[in-house]
């Protein structure tokens, strides 16, 4: 399969990465984590995460019976930058769920008729009804920062996102619906290595998308950005949740780890979930980290 921009990854990877990002590709083995800072050297060993991650899952079949019995709504939003895991995990949440009452959200581009609407309207026809856990993979949130980046939106209309989206969000909260918002956070080198690695796959190209090409060269902007979402949208009724991802397995982990041990559903094993990576998922605080 032939794509428009088959080759640019790999052609920004030779000629326009940062020095350091290519010596950390070059001199990394498949199981190194690339960014010095992550508080873990490598990623966690297949075995390990097996274990733990299959108990996991019969925490969230309990959490979806509760659901279905009580009425409990549950929205969990995914955001991050392209290439941080936020489809992989939602796929792990979603593996042992019955998909009738566990649907995912992936918005495409708006059409007309959405451009002319108020900005959440589009969101709100997919928000949970009763027994169900929807998870949006990416959300409302890309008027914070994906659309600033590409100028896809000005910046009245992103001051006047900012103004409204914690008290939408607090309506949600108060109509009863359990919301939760992770920030999946990775580290540039591990990202473009996903990027190579999606490229030279012809099963896995289908990811790659021109915003992906471009935003590469957009490193910084998207930085900027992404600090100013997570500062004016995290609030006691809805705070952010940011995962370090740069290695995936833990990650999942972490994101389902938070999601049971906020929900006080029946039969609720806390020993079978066990304790939180705290130095890889916190609050907005691990996004300066």
């Amino acid at each position: 399969m032939q794509l428009p921009f088959d080759g640019a990854i790999s052609d920004y990877h030779q000629n326009l990465a940062p020095q350091e990002v290519r010596d950390a590709i070059r001199s990394a083995s498949k199981s190194s984590v690339l960014d010095p800072s992550y508080p873990h050297d490598s990623r966690m060993a297949r075995k390990a995460y097996e274990a733990e991650y299959d108990a996991l899952q019969i925490e969230l079949v309990k959490l979806q019976a509760w659901a279905k019995e009580s009425g409990a709504r549950l929205a969990i939003v995914f955001e991050g930058r392209d290439a941080a895991g936020k489809g992989g995990t939602i796929k792990r949440f979603r593996e042992n769920l019955n998909a009738r009452g566990a649907r995912v959200v992936a918005l495409s581009k708006p059409t007309e008729r959405e451009q002319g609407q108020w900005y959440f309207q589009r969101y709100i026809k997919h928000l949970p009804t009763a027994g169900e856990i929807v998870f949006f993979d990416r959300s409302w949130y890309n008027r914070g920062v994906v659309e600033k980046v590409f100028g896809f939106c000005d910046d009245a209309q992103r001051a006047q996102f900012f103004s409204q989206v914690q008290g939408f969000e607090k309506m949600l909260v108060d109509e009863g619906i359990l919301l939760v918002k992770f920030w999946l956070n990775v580290g540039r080198a591990e990202q473009l290595r996903r990027f190579l690695s999606r490229e030279s796959d012809p099963l896995k190209q289908w990811k790659l998308s021109w915003i992906d090409v471009e935003g590469l060269k957009k490193w910084d902007d998207y930085t900027t950005a992404i600090g100013e979402t997570l500062t004016a949208s995290d609030s006691a009724a809805a705070p952010w949740t940011v995962i370090r991802s740069d290695d995936k397995r833990r990650a999942r982990l972490a994101a389902i780890r938070h999601v049971l041990g906020r929900i006080d559903y029946d039969r609720k094993d806390a020993t079978a979930i066990g304790p939180q990576d705290t130095n890889i998922c916190g609050g907005i605080d691990i996004w300066n980290a």
